[in-house]
């Protein structure tokens, strides 16, 4: 049987879930431990065993860039993770190839800046912290690298941040699009992410709701298509929508582009 000193990081199992607490006292064997939630929890001497109680591991209590990392691989150190990611303004973090976004319902500072798109449009994929930067320039590097066509697929409920990830991308892109044309940076804009962003109000106007995240929450699904030049620059755009409670509708729209660009 382990044991524990007062201020150990460990799991406990209490009503069926796994939960990362604190050990608050230890004395004759018997133990008080404290959740990360608040909860107090009092085990007895003969409570304890390792199905009940057992050590968390270091990366676990530090928090991991890339939960591939974790020795512990179970929902409740994922979940685990994120929570302390989110609380130090980390709302990116790596599983392998898959970025997990934990929407901070607030603005963090430089995290979407100029610089940011500079700095991760320079390094290779987990050379830098997680970020949705260095996902899209990860797949603008692949466009060269293996001749093929790149996919980014978004997911997650209602309130996620699913839109401003997809914003997020375009913008990337369209900074590296205006780089490959030679584009002053004093004349830089995000033409081709605006084209496209503001095409979708036309079709969400037939299959929007309202949910306790979000005001204006999309019933379908999109599909948004960017055509390059061999030169690394955005030529054309289309959108496709399929709204979900009718599987078999879909529309196809095409985006108006800046002038000086053909479309799809």
């Amino acid at each position: 049987m382990e044991t524990f000193a007062e201020g150990a990081r460990a799991w406990v199992r209490h009503r069926e879930q796994l939960l990362p607490c604190t050990v608050s006292s230890c004395e004759d064997g018997d133990l008080v431990l404290t959740t990360d939630y608040g909860e107090v929890i009092c085990l007895q001497s003969s409570e304890v065993s390792r199905e009940k109680l057992y050590a968390m591991h270091l990366s676990s209590i530090n928090g991991v860039e890339d939960m591939s990392t974790l020795a512990e691989l179970h929902e409740a150190a994922i979940m685990h993770n994120l929570y302390i990611r989110y609380w130090e303004d980390c709302i990116y973090t790596n599983i392998g190839s898959i970025l997990a976004a934990v929407n901070p319902y607030k603005q963090i500072p430089g995290l979407y800046d100029p610089a940011a798109v500079d700095l991760y449009s320079r390094h290779h994929l987990g050379e830098l912290p997680p970020h949705i930067f260095a996902v899209a320039n990860e797949c603008y590097r692949c466009l060269w690298k293996r001749h093929d066509s790149q996919c980014v697929l978004i997911s997650g409920e209602s309130g996620a941040g699913k839109t401003e990830s997809t914003k997020l991308l375009l913008k990337f892109l369209s900074v590296m699009s205006q780089n490959s044309y030679g584009t002053p940076p004093s004349e830089r804009t995000t033409r081709v992410e605006q084209a496209i962003v503001q095409s979708s109000p036309i079709m969400e106007a037939f299959g929007n709701a309202k949910t306790v995240y979000n005001n204006n929450s999309s019933r379908f699904g999109k599909f948004i298509q960017l055509h390059f030049s061999e030169g690394g620059h955005i030529q054309g755009g289309c959108i496709v929508d399929c709204i979900l409670s009718l599987p078999h509708f879909s529309h196809r729209l095409k985006c108006r582009l800046p002038q000086g660009l053909s479309k799809c």
